[in-house]
């Protein structure tokens, strides 16, 4: 029977190291969910759009914002389009883990409900290749479920815990990111990207409402450098290994200078 490697399962390539990291993450990740089912329950969303929320949306930044737009009193509209502004970052990852996702289209629709902050950077923290596309699928599967998990959990538990927020739950996102980023920062122009990205975002917090903070923070690949070139080969140089001898590229004397000593005969001449 022949295998066909196009039809394998995406997790045939799980590091366990991969699955120890996003299994750690889905942790922190249904925390915030708690927080998230705790909040929206109390703030007086129906337990059948919460639910649906998480299941359609998966977008957590996006659905603290539109509960967060709707109970301060603005309409559903302006929350609408506040979370859409917010999740036009994943244009540009759609774009960095397309390849990464799946070839096929049927894949990549599947894949993208799971793109998220988390799951991009969990993939672009390892080689290219199975093992990034396995971390992905992993990655998204686990915090997919934990996230669905936790905001189930934390409706049910809001009345119990009015202010999930008080307890800190709301770091535990930024935080699992940004150590998700840290290996990315060995690079310098990574350093400089992150660091023009953060003041430009924390500038336009001061003036601008939230969600649109995080897009101006794009600007910051303005500064990205240029990928180094390449190191052009050197000529082999007359004399070196695998270099023909002085003369002709066939290794043959130079036109004019006497022949070498005749070989004696050998077997077969």
């Amino acid at each position: 029977m022949v295998r066909d490697d196009r039809v394998r399962s995406p997790f045939s390539a799980v590091d366990r190291r991969d699955l120890r990291d996003a299994l750690a993450l889905a942790a922190a990740i249904a925390v915030v969910g708690a927080s998230f089912g705790a909040l929206a329950a109390a703030a007086g969303v129906p337990p059948v759009l919460i639910v649906a929320m998480s299941l359609l949306v998966f977008a957590g930044g996006s659905q603290f914002l539109v509960v967060a737009v709707v109970t301060a009193g603005g309409s559903v509209v302006a929350a609408i389009a506040a979370a859409l502004l917010l999740n036009m970052r994943h244009l540009p990852f759609g774009l960095a883990v397309g390849d990464t996702v799946a070839r096929s289209w049927p894949g990549r629709v599947v894949g993208a409900h799971l793109l998220i902050d988390e799951s991009v950077a969990f993939a672009r923290a390892r080689p290219s290749g199975p093992r990034a596309h396995a971390a992905y699928w992993l990655c998204g599967t686990l915090l997919f479920t934990a996230w669905n998990v936790g905001t189930v959990a934390g409706m049910l538990a809001g009345a119990a815990v009015p202010d999930p927020a008080s307890f800190g739950v709301d770091a535990a996102f930024p935080a699992g990111l940004l150590a998700l980023l840290l290996p990315s920062l060995r690079h310098r122009d990574a350093r400089r990207v992150g660091l023009a990205a953060a003041m430009l975002a924390l500038l336009a917090a001061t003036v601008l409402p939230p969600g649109l903070p995080v897009l101006v923070g794009l600007l910051g690949l303005l500064v990205a450098g240029r990928p180094p070139a390449r190191p052009a080969e050197p000529e082999a140089r007359p004399g070196a290994p695998g270099a023909s001898p002085a003369g002709t590229d066939d290794g043959s004397p130079p036109d004019g200078a006497p022949p070498g000593p005749t070989p004696p005969p050998g077997p077969g001449r």
